[in-house]
């Protein structure tokens, strides 16, 4: 069975944490945090494969620009625990090419976007040099608000941990997604959504979780990196 994993997760300042920190780390880039005027610099971390942001049709082309979209995520919020943005975090099969594992994101991107209007900044991670070598990951970054002609919008209340009502939804999706590219790919396993979870794991038997914890503490202090990314693009859905 090919592995399925996907969690959500919110960036909030309640735990120090912000989304020009958490963009800059998983897209091996330097961000300037307008609001706190700290410089997150990960130009140089290694093992970032593709990066790209998708946008709503409506929204400004100035948020193409991933410094421009964080700094206007955080500038949004004026509370001190505001959530900032939210993460879609997935295990990406290695049966696939890095071409389709891209395709593969980008698909759950705009169908997130589509869904929810928000903008959406992905970034694909290879294996950790020491680790298991079928961790390929995706990082799906989302603003919390929905993104207009005007910028931005509305938040995202249907996707609050308190109410999680899409989780579920979104679960089943990437399993449909999954699958699909599994069977274009002519690869014959299939994932399902939930199968170590019955089992009363989070994980596929006998293999560690995939993927791990990335940088939640380490992507606030701006600590500079090795970085390895042939395909960066920026795209507007």
């Amino acid at each position: 069975m090919a592995i399925y994993h996907m969690s959500v997760k919110t960036v909030s300042r309640s735990s120090g944490r912000s989304a020009t920190g958490a963009a800059a780390y998983r897209s091996a880039a330097k961000i300037m945090d307008q609001r706190l005027g700290l410089v997150h610099d990960y130009s140089r971390k290694k093992g970032v494969e593709y990066c790209e942001i998708v946008l709503p049709k409506a929204a400004p082309k100035e948020f193409l620009d991933r410094s421009l979209l964080w700094n206007g995520a955080e500038s949004s919020e004026g509370r001190k625990n505001s959530v900032v943005a939210r993460e879609f975090e997935v295990a990406l099969p290695s049966e696939l090419s890095p071409e389709q594992r891209v395709e593969l994101v980008r698909e759950l991107a705009q169908s997130i976007v589509e869904k929810h209007l928000v903008g959406v900044d992905f970034a694909i991670h290879a294996p950790g040099k020491d680790g298991d070598q079928r961790n390929h990951h995706a990082h799906v970054l989302c603003t919390t608000r929905r993104l207009w002609t005007g910028g931005f919008g509305e938040k995202t209340r249907e996707l609050d941990e308190k109410k999680n009502k899409e989780v579920p939804y979104w679960r089943k999706k990437w399993e449909e997604l999954e699958n699909r590219a599994l069977e274009r790919a002519g690869v014959k396993e299939r994932c399902r959504a939930g199968v170590w979870k019955d089992q009363g794991l989070d994980h596929e038997p006998g293999i560690p979780p995939r993927p791990g914890n990335h940088g939640n503490s380490s992507e606030r202090g701006g600590v500079a990196c090795s970085f390895n990314g042939s395909m960066r693009r920026l795209r507007n859905g």
